[in-house]
């Protein structure tokens, strides 16, 4: 039986921008040769989901609801499109608003979309210099030189390659062996931060969202969890052996990922189908902790044709 979930939280956004909008047209200088501004245009054109509308136009509220859809969805051909189309959006939250807030994520999947964010900071067309970064999640008990560990992860693909103030980069603190402080500790952060304007999220293969593992209920806050053995088979091949995997791990609740202002969802491979296809158009259940996007106002999801290959749209 699944069972409907009310969470209350206020949700505020002084900030919606469509995504995809010329940056340029924004940015505080202008940017050379107006080329991402130009790729940006490019890709609004080129990504749109076709559904008899005209290219770059995003479904309007009733007209997703008439087809089912409660996401703004867009397509890629591949894994590296999804991860250009990715850094799009997130190239123009921090455009829009260089002070802005991103909740970052983790894993294989995000990995193109931060090699693009270096590649447009390396040829001068984007800041990160007042971008404050909040992590979704750490492994508990590794330490921060461990190759393993998610702080490491962030510095080795995208805080050692831009100009981020890392005092102003937060990951949980998977070395604190007190699960309660730990967590209380980086849901305050984000509470003294204002909230998160952008939250970048992965996508598990059992449709978890940061280490938000199916469940009887949506967890609210930050907490310490114990990872399925699906998501430890998926995350062995980062390890030594599955014996060297964590068994838990610090992670932001559903409650403070919904109180994002916007979200942006990346999938790509043929693994992440079935997923995929629960997450937009399953019943909203704690079995698939992904599906409680669908209630958000704000929450686009880029995925490769694989990843959507189950998706009639």
């Amino acid at each position: 039986m699944y069972v409907s979930y009310h969470l209350p939280w206020e949700m505020k956004s002084d900030l919606r921008l469509p995504f995809f909008i010329p940056v340029c047209a924004v940015a505080r200088k202008p940017l050379k040769g107006r080329r991402l501004a130009d790729k940006v245009k490019t890709e609004a054109e080129k990504s749109a989901v076709n559904n008899g509308r005209e290219p770059g136009r995003r479904l309007l509220p009733h007209e997703r609801k008439e087809k089912g859809i409660t996401m703004n969805i867009i397509r890629a051909k591949d894994y590296q499109d999804m991860s250009r189309k990715a850094a799009n959006i997130i190239s123009a939250q921090i455009i829009m608003k260089p002070d802005c807030v991103l909740g970052l994520a983790t894993g294989s999947t995000p990995v193109g979309t931060y090699r693009q964010l270096i590649e447009w900071y390396e040829k001068g067309d984007l800041d990160f210099s007042r971008v404050t970064t909040v992590n979704l999640d750490e492994y508990r008990g590794l330490t921060h030189i461990d190759p393993q560990s998610y702080y490491y992860f962030m510095q080795e693909n995208l805080f050692d390659h831009v100009n981020i103030d890392k005092a102003a980069t937060h990951v949980p603190d998977g070395t604190n062996p007190d699960a309660t402080d730990a967590c209380a500790k980086h849901e305050q952060i984000i509470k003294s931060l204002g909230g998160i304007d952008l939250q970048l999220l992965g996508l598990g293969n059992n449709g978890h969202i940061g280490f938000n593992e199916p469940s009887d209920s949506f967890a609210q806050v930050t907490h310490c969890v114990d990872l399925t053995q699906s998501t430890i088979d998926a995350n062995k091949r980062f390890f030594a052996s599955e014996a060297d995997v964590p068994r838990q791990a610090y992670t932001m609740g559903i409650g403070t990922i919904l109180q994002a202002k916007k979200i942006l969802l990346v999938a790509s491979g043929e693994d992440k189908a079935e997923a995929v296809k629960n997450t937009l158009f399953g019943p909203i259940t704690p079995y698939v902790p992904a599906s409680i996007l669908q209630i958000h106002p704000d929450v686009t999801i880029v995925a490769d044709e694989a990843a959507m290959s189950l998706c009639k749209l």
